[in-house]
């Protein structure tokens, strides 16, 4: 099975949820919640499921529960696939 893992600044209680882009090999992704009882990373997941067309349960992270850098794993993709998905308008 294919699983690639990406680096991410999540940047919370931004007006709306959205991939703002790469900075030095980590993607910069706001989202509209609250870093607060694990709503950012609930958003993080759904957004980037979205994103990357594949189910929330192959999205999980990897390291950074509580900081804002954080290591997801996306399952059936390629670092490729990603980079490709994300940097589409």
């Amino acid at each position: 099975m294919v699983k690639a893992e990406i680096s991410v600044r999540v940047h919370p209680n931004a007006a709306r949820s959205e991939v703002a882009g790469v900075t030095d090999g980590v993607w910069q992704v706001r989202v509209s919640a609250p870093p607060v009882k694990g709503k950012a990373n609930k958003e993080l997941v759904s957004l980037l499921s979205r994103l990357l067309d594949v189910s929330k349960s192959q999205i999980g992270i990897v390291k950074g529960h509580t900081t804002r850098n954080k290591l997801i794993a996306v399952v059936g993709l390629t670092q490729e696939d990603i980079r490709k998905r994300l940097l589409l308008p």
